[in-house]
C-alpha cells in the first residue's frame, strides 16, 4: 500500500507490558478512591460508578494517545487503513480472563435459581434483537430523508451493505459480523468506517448501561419491576458463601487459580478441536457466507464449554472454594476485561465520520427505547433490559460484565443470553440487511 498520502498514528506506549500496568494502575486507582472515607470520593461515587470509572479511564488514556487498541496508518478521513501493530491487552483479557472469571462465578452457582428467573429475561433478550432488526431500517430511512447521501450508494459501495455488519454485530458478535462482510461483499476499503460506528456507538450505550446500574432501584421503580427472583438467586448465592466462609490461604488461591485455568486450558482445547471439525466436515461451517458460519467460531466454543465445565463444577465438592473467594478472583479477572475493553474506545473518533455516526446512535436509540417499552409492559426488571441488550450488542464478552455488576452470581446469565446471541446473530442480520436494502436510497 502506498503510505505517502496517509499518516502514521502511534500511541506514547505501544509494548504491553506498560500497557497493562497502566490499565492496573487506572484499577488500583478506581478502587482505592471509591472505598475511601473522603467525602469528595463518596459524593463522586453516589453518581458515578466504580464499573464506570474503570471503563472510562482506559479509554481517556486511549483518546490522550497514551495507549491504543492498535495503531498504524490513517487516511484524510481519520479512519485506519493499515495496521503495523496491535495490543494484545483485549485478547488476553476476553481468551485468558474472562473464561476464567466465567468459571469462578459459575462455580457457585444455584442452577434452579437461574431458571426460575423466569421468562422476562428471554423475553428481554428476543426484545434487544427485534430493537436491532426493525432499528437498522427505520435509522436508515429517517436518515435517507435527510441526507440521502450517508445511506445511498450502490453496489459494493451501498451503505447498508455496510450497515449490515453492524447487525451481524450487535444481535451476535464478530463471527457474525465477518459473515455478514462476505455475505453482502461490502467494499472492503470503505470497512473501518462501520468498525469505529460499532465501536463508538456500543461504547456510548455501554457507558449508559454502566451509569444506569448506580440508578437500578430508581429505574426499577419506574418500570414497577418485580425483580423477587433475582434477589431470590443473589440471597442463596450469598447465603451459601456466607455459611462456608473462611480465611483463604495461600493453598486455597493456588487450587482457585488452578481450578479456574484448567478449566481454560480444556475449553481452548475443546473449542479447537470442535471448531476445527465442523469447519472440515460441514460446508455450512466452513462457507463464510452461511448463517452456520459463526458454529465455526472458536471463541463462542470457548465461551460455551466455560460456561458448562463452570456449572458441572457447581455440583461438586470444588463449590466449597467460593467460601474462600473464588467469585472474588472471578471479579478481579472481569475487572481487568473491562479495563481493556474501555481501552478500544477512542472519544475523538465521534466526529470521524458524523453521518453514519448519527444512523447508528439513531439506530441504537429505537433498540434502546424498545426495551424500556417492553419492559414497562411487562414489568422487567432493569437487570434484564441491561443484560439483554448487551447479550445483543457486546455478545459473550461484555454481556457477563454487566450481569456481574449486578452481582457475581448473575454472570452465568449474561452467557446463556449471548449464547443465544450468537445462534440467530446471522440470521437476525441478514433479515436486517434485506429491510435495508429495500428502504436505502441508490445515490
Amino acid at each position: 500500500m502506498d503510505t505517502t498520502q496517509l499518516t502514521e498514528v502511534k500511541p506514547l506506549f505501544t509494548q504491553d507490558t506498560i500497557v497493562f500496568g497502566l490499565l492496573m494502575l487506572a484499577l488500583g486507582f478506581v478502587f482505592y478512591t471509591s472505598t475511601s472515607e473522603n467525602s469528595f470520593w463518596k459524593k463522586f461515587y453516589k453518581y458515578i460508578p466504580a464499573l464506570l470509572m474503570a471503563y472510562m479511564l482506559p479509554a481517556a488514556l486511549t483518546t490522550f494517545g497514551i495507549i491504543a487498541p492498535e495503531w498504524g496508518f490513517e487516511n484524510a478521513e481519520g479512519s485506519l487503513v493499515e495496521v503495523t501493530g496491535k495490543s494484545q491487552a483485549y485478547y488476553i483479557a476476553s481468551r485468558f480472563m474472562l473464561p476464567a472469571a466465567l468459571v469462578l462465578m459459575t462455580i457457585s452457582i444455584d442452577l434452579k435459581a437461574v431458571f426460575n428467573l423466569g421468562w422476562k429475561a428471554l423475553a428481554m433478550f428476543g426484545t434487544g434483537t427485534l430493537g436491532i432488526i426493525i432499528g437498522g431500517p427505520i435509522a436508515v430511512f429517517l436518515i435517507a430523508l435527510v441526507s440521502p447521501e450517508t445511506v445511498g450508494g450502490a453496489g459494493p459501495d451501498a451503505v447498508w451493505r455496510g450497515l449490515s455488519t453492524l447487525a451481524g454485530s450487535w444481535i451476535g458478535g464478530g463471527a457474525n459480523q465477518a459473515a455478514m462482510l462476505e455475505i453482502y461483499e461490502y467494499n472492503t476499503a470503505n470497512y473501518a468506517g462501520m468498525v469505529i460506528v460499532d465501536i463508538v456507538v456500543a461504547n456510548i450505550w455501554m457507558a449508559i448501561l454502566l451509569l444506569g446500574i448506580g440508578k437500578q432501584e430508581k429505574i426499577d421503580k419506574w418500570l414497577k419491576a418485580d425483580n423477587s427472583s433475582i434477589e431470590t438467586l443473589k440471597e442463596k448465592v450469598s447465603s451459601y458463601a456466607a455459611s462456608i466462609s473462611r480465611n483463604p490461604t495461600l493453598a486455597d488461591f493456588m487450587v482457585i487459580l488452578g481450578i479456574a485455568f484448567t478449566v481454560v486450558g480444556i475449553a481452548h482445547f475443546g473449542a479447537n478441536e470442535i471448531s476445527d471439525f465442523l469447519v472440515a466436515n460441514f460446508d455450512a461451517v466452513s462457507d463464510k457466507k452461511s448463517a452456520w458460519s459463526s458454529f465455526g467460531s472458536q471463541f463462542f466454543w470457548m465461551i460455551t464449554i466455560a460456561t458448562i465445565l463452570g456449572i458441572i463444577l457447581s455440583f461438586t465438592k470444588l463449590k466449597k472454594y467460593e467460601g474462600a473467594g473464588a467469585s472474588k478472583i472471578g471479579s478481579v479477572f472481569i475487572y481487568i476485561l473491562v479495563a481493556s475493553i474501555g481501552m478500544k474506545m477512542d472519544l475523538t473518533k465521534i466526529v470521524d465520520n458524523p453521518g453514519l455516526i448519527v444512523v447508528g446512535l439513531v439506530w441504537m436509540a429505537i433498540h434502546v427505547a424498545l426495551l424500556f417499552l417492553v419492559a414497562k409492559l411487562i414489568r422487567a426488571p432493569y437487570f434484564f433490559l441491561a443484560v439483554g441488550s448487551k447479550a445483543n450488542i457486546g455478545g459473550a464478552a461484555s454481556a457477563p460484565v454487566v450481569a456481574a455488576a449486578f452481582h457475581p452470581s448473575l454472570a452465568t446469565v449474561g452467557v446463556i443470553l449471548a449464547v443465544f446471541g450468537y445462534v440467530v446473530g446471522t440470521y437476525g442480520a441478514m433479515l436486517t440487511a434485506e429491510l435495508m436494502r429495500i428502504v436505502a436510497p441508490i445515490t
